[in-house]
């Protein structure tokens, strides 16, 4: 389970970067309006209008593709967890340590030591 878990974590990861770098290839709608008035940006390896298509199915799909992992990861956590159906976190006893006691229990070496005050200065 853990492997398959890692593979579809491992999916989403590059799904999410192969579609951050096509959201950012991709031109806008005021891009396409310079582009019919002559603009520079028709001479694009694509064409004027030619990348629209092929750059927005492929942010599709990939969007797909991320919510399907989104989803697989999320019933496979689900899945994961030891707790009995209908229990809440909420509803889980205290562990005894922290419950035997008010306070939080600290190792003595994590307390530190009182810092002395400064003697008094002798007056003349």
């Amino acid at each position: 389970m853990q492997v398959l878990m890692n593979l579809v974590l491992v999916l989403q990861l590059l799904t999410a970067l192969v579609m951050i770098g096509l959201v950012l290839v991709q031109h806008g709608k005021g891009a396409d309006m310079g582009a019919s008035f002559g603009s520079g940006s028709s001479g694009s390896l694509f064409g004027a209008t030619g990348s629209a298509n092929f750059l927005s199915r492929s942010t599709a799909v990939c969007a797909t593709i991320f919510f399907v992992c989104t989803l697989a990861l999320a019933f496979m956590a689900n899945q994961r967890s030891t707790a009995p159906a209908g229990e809440s976190v909420l509803d889980r006893a205290a562990p005894a340590s922290a419950a035997s006691s008010g306070a939080a229990a600290v190792p003595a070496a994590v307390v530190p030591a009182p810092i002395a005050a400064p003697a008094p200065a002798a007056s003349k």
